[in-house]
């Protein structure tokens, strides 16, 4: 039997954390080609119905955090403002593609898509190359939105660290907090929407003060899945910035947040796969297994046919 179908959920805004690896051997993507894809994502966010919340860019695959809006929540102006804004002010939808268009912008499927084809297509001019550039399709975790997310896009983030490329994740311009400290956001490409009401902030230099907090206290912890940021330079970042307060520990297990088909509490779990156990070709109900060191945290795994 095949794969079965991506997980997608089309009547709400739903996160997705989009995974995708090169099909060539060793670390083929330079730093003149991570500029390359990080603009091209940031020109096709301007096009579909789409936020950035986080990315990085290694040598070998990337990674995507974005929030994709239902086609019923975009008016037809919208869809015109976008195209405009993406094609030109001269490009004007007539009446009877509308809906075509909405449904295309409105997929993640598509968003990702296009990404990699046009990535594909430029690294296959730059190399004098043929064929494809990326392996299988890509994955896709749908994300619960607040504590489970921010959790994601620290160990999004944390790529280069585990990594051993950098000391400190904003020392690394391929990923958020690179963008962040060394872009300032440049075109705000990145949404600050964490869902985190608890934090009570509107500031957005101060949202991305308690983001760094988040990110070192959790990259300071030793998960047994590469390197940590050395305790010297967490502890220099509290002095500076951070009041200090140690968050739980960040035990994680990277594969829930690659490997999951759903991820969130045991509520939100059960509310998605209900929507989708259909997908499944089967009848049995898959047990939702608890995240390891994250509490009231679940996944569902996302497992293939034989």
């Amino acid at each position: 039997m095949g794969r079965i179908a991506r997980f997608v959920r089309s009547d709400k805004p739903t996160v997705y954390h989009v995974v995708s690896r090169t099909a060539l051997p060793g670390r083929p993507i330079t730093p003149q080609d991570k500029d390359y894809l990080l603009g091209l994502i940031r020109k096709l966010s301007t096009l579909y119905c789409t936020d950035i919340l986080g990315f990085c860019v290694m040598d070998n695959h990337f990674h995507l955090v974005c929030r994709m809006y239902p086609a019923s929540d975009v008016s037809d102006a919208e869809i015109q403002r976008r195209c405009k804004a993406y094609y030109g002010e001269d490009q004007m939808i007539a009446g009877e593609h509308l809906e075509s268009y909405r449904e295309r912008l409105t997929s993640l499927g598509s968003f990702i898509k296009d990404i990699k084809q046009g990535f594909t297509r430029y690294y296959n001019r730059r190399t004098g190359r043929k064929g494809f550039f990326w392996g299988e399709r890509f994955k896709s975790v749908i994300v619960e939105e607040g504590r489970t997310l921010i959790n994601l896009l620290a160990y999004v983030d944390l790529n280069p660290i585990r990594a051993g490329i950098v000391a400190r994740p904003e020392d690394y311009k391929w990923c958020s907090l690179g963008y962040h400290a060394q872009k300032g956001n440049s075109g705000e490409l990145l949404s600050l929407c964490f869902g985190l009401r608890e934090w009570e902030e509107h500031d957005s230099r101060e949202i991305v003060r308690k983001y760094r907090e988040f990110v070192y206290e959790k990259g300071a912890v030793d998960a047994g899945k590469g390197a940590v940021i050395d305790h010297k330079v967490v502890e220099k970042e509290r002095k500076r910035k951070y009041r200090v307060s140690r968050t739980d520990r960040f035990l994680y297990r990277s594969r829930y947040f690659t490997d999951s088909g759903i991820i969130g509490s045991k509520a939100f779990v059960g509310e998605v796969f209900d929507r989708v156990k259909h997908l499944l070709g089967s009848k049995d109900e898959r047990r939702f297994k608890r995240v390891t060191g994250i509490e009231g945290m679940y996944s569902l795994k996302r497992l293939q046919t034989d």
